[in-house]
């Protein structure tokens, strides 16, 4: 069964993408490669009906709401891309690859929720074809490198004819939830500044609010955004791309912001290379730290009593002068284990200094003893989830420790912010990570009266609501906002107009605190379409809700940058370049985030990001640019020029 009209009919034509998925990420691949890239998609999804179907609930849902947005984007300003051929399978074979066009494909993409499902039909599609650009969707981060390597081999193997520089783009492996956690970890950062990584490369964004009267903003290196006009307006628009000229305006030009006042601004501050990732979980140091086995209260009783004992063996041998200090040490610690002769007919001196040992060593007792439960107690629950600390605060509260969650988790740990996880399920994914990062973690559903309360909500800096279920977050929400009305709330939600609706109530209803809706799939298609189309992104930031990639791109072919400077290659509402890449042709990385520093600067080798307006970008260059969605497609030659991305002050880049 089909839902969609068929381009042609059970004969998918050479060229065209195929997307095989089974829950929204999918979904909005889809829709992606077809209204923006306006791309040829076939969308193979589980049966909903017949024998083997495994979930035709979740299967129609998913077709549904494909439906539901191919006709949204077919009622926007330029109309979409063909729509979408379809196909249902209970199970994604070899055969059904076939059927869905593998061997005359450009691209594949398997998003599918399982690893093993989308490793198995990456191996057979690979066989079929071997010039298929393969976008896999793995949580696991190290079996996709070397399933990179694995498929590449192949590859060469199968065509050795094949061009090796084909091979850079052959074989792509992201992870949907390596690719929101930034967005999403970056909603819990204190203040306004907000810190996303791109893979290697780290990128501060800084929301900064209208300047005052007589004061002039800050441009950074670049202005990527003006924010709503209405952003501190209850009822004002929500941020989205249905928020018309009030919404947020990407990559504008400079009369634009000049133009935009009382409107706050989206800035690119810094650009770092963050180097390799340590491992969550990693003692910085070999051995075990003091702090970790005894509590602070029984470390001051510790160095108490040692002083103690160390003012006693002066004052025995100033009161002897004849003693040497070492023998007055050792009367001193005989005295405190009460093992010497008693000072009987010696000088009263004496006489106290002894009974002063003996409270001291009656004292000793007791606290080794705390001492031993305590290092004891430390080893028993290095494996069990630690309880929230009873003076805690200004912490942020992460609910849902599934894949989303413990990204985020390890993200927010890097960032040294403090979090307390709450997780209904003890056999979540995330748990085994917060025991090695020691966080604490109250298990409970959330719903649940008292579960928010033992996580110190009241005492929190930000609730990030992660579940997979929206209404499971929008009640957390709610009652967190309830407890502490000037929380800042950072919500995943999957349906845009549930979001719409929670973001303008939950606004309306506490102006002065933050409110953000976050969609993972939103932020990660974009990602994955790129991929497709054989470009390396960099990374997605969110802008209020719409979306901003950074992606690298070879001036070569493209019109719109070959021959023009930097300044003659800007459109506002479409792209920027940001970057240019040195290194000479044969010695550039495939993955440009992956470039070494220079010494001690912790700037990416071989990138200039301060390049001169009247540059003149050359065909060998390789440039880091900022695109709208929109922008990035009309850059590959994917959707003609109309009037979204004109010229003059009507480039608002509200058509992304």
């Amino acid at each position: 069964m089909a839902l969609f009209p068929q381009p042609t009919p059970g004969v998918p034509r050479p060229g065209h993408m195929i997307v095989c998925g089974d829950d929204a990420l999918a979904e909005r691949l889809t829709a992606e490669l077809t209204t923006v890239y306006r791309e040829r998609v076939t969308l193979v999804v589980p049966a909903t009906d017949g024998a083997g179907a495994t979930n035709p609930t979740r299967a129609s849902a998913l077709l549904g709401r494909m439906q539901a947005a191919m006709n949204r984007a077919a009622d926007a300003p330029g109309g979409s891309g063909a729509a979408p051929r379809t196909l249902e399978a209970p199970v994604l074979t070899e055969a059904v690859l076939v059927e869905a066009g593998v061997r005359e494909a450009a691209a594949l993409a398997l998003v599918h929720d399982d690893d093993a499902t989308n490793i198995h039909a990456a191996l057979a599609a690979r066989r079929l074809n071997p010039r298929l650009r393969l976008v896999i969707r793995l949580y696991n981060r190290k079996l996709g490198q070397h399933l990179e390597e694995l498929l590449d081999q192949a590859a060469a193997l199968a065509a050795p004819g094949l061009d090796p520089d084909a091979l850079d783009t052959s074989t792509t492996v992201l992870s949907d939830a390596d690719t929101a956690a930034p967005a999403l970890a970056a909603t819990a950062v204190a203040g306004t500044s907000k810190v996303v990584q791109a893979d290697g490369l780290l990128l501060r964004a800084v929301e900064r609010t209208p300047p005052g009267r007589g004061e002039v903003a800050d441009p950074g290196l670049c202005t990527l955004a003006l924010l709503s006009s209405t952003t501190n307006d209850p009822a004002g628009a929500e941020g989205s791309d249905a928020s018309g000229q009030d919404g947020p305006a990407l990559l504008p030009d400079m009369d634009e912001v000049a133009a935009a006042t009382g409107r706050g601004t989206v800035v690119l501050e810094t650009v770092a290379h963050t180097g390799a990732a340590s491992a969550p979980g990693r003692l910085a140091g070999r051995g075990l730290p003091l702090a970790s086995l005894f509590s602070r209260r029984l470390r001051w009783s510790l160095a108490g009593l040692v002083t103690s004992v160390l003012g006693l063996a002066v004052a025995s041998w100033l009161t002897t002068p004849d003693d040497h200090p070492l023998h007055a040490a050792y009367l001193t610690l005989l005295d405190l284990f009460a093992i010497g002769d008693p000072a009987i007919g010696e000088p009263t001196a004496r006489q106290v200094l002894q009974l002063l040992s003996g409270l001291a060593g009656l004292l000793l007792l007791p606290v080794l003893l705390a001492a031993v439960l305590e290092g004891l107690g430390t080893f028993r629950t290095v494996s069990a989830l630690r309880r929230p600390p009873r003076g805690l605060s200004g912490h942020v509260v992460l609910l849902g420790l599934g894949k989303i969650g413990t990204r985020v988790l390890a993200r927010l740990r890097e960032l040294d912010i403090p979090v307390v996880c709450v997780e209904e399920d003890p056999e979540a994914r995330g748990l085994p990570l917060a025991r090695r990062l020691r966080v604490p973690t109250v298990l409970g559903d959330v719903t649940q009266e008292g579960v928010l309360e033992s996580a110190k909500i009241h005492r929190a800096h930000a609730l990030l609501a992660l579940t997979s279920s929206d209404t499971t977050n929008l009640e957390a929400a709610l009652y967190a906002r309830s407890v502490k009305p000037d929380l800042r709330v950072a919500l995943r939600l999957y349906d845009d107009d549930f979001a719409t609706a929670v973001y303008r109530t939950l606004r309306a209803a506490h102006p002065h605190a933050l409110t953000r809706s976050r969609s993972v799939s939103t932020l990660a298609a974009p990602a994955f379409a790129g991929a497709m189309m054989g470009r390396q992104i960099l990374g997605a930031i969110p802008v209020e809700r719409r979306v901003l990639l950074f992606a690298a791109l070879n001036v070569a072919g493209h019109p719109q940058l070959e021959g023009r400077t930097v300044a003659e290659s800007f459109r506002a509402g479409a792209w920027r370049v940001l970057a240019l890449d040195t290194a000479a042709p044969d010695d550039r990385l495939p993955d440009l985030a992956a470039n070494p520093t220079h010494g001690d600067s912790d700037r990416p080798a071989g990138l200039v990001w301060d390049i001169h307006p009247g540059y003149v970008l050359r065909p060998r260059d390789r440039v880091v640019l900022a695109a709208t969605r929109q922008g990035l497609a009309e850059l590959l030659g994917r959707r003609p020029r109309d009037g979204a991305h004109g010229s003059g002050p009507e480039r608002t880049g509200r058509g992304d």
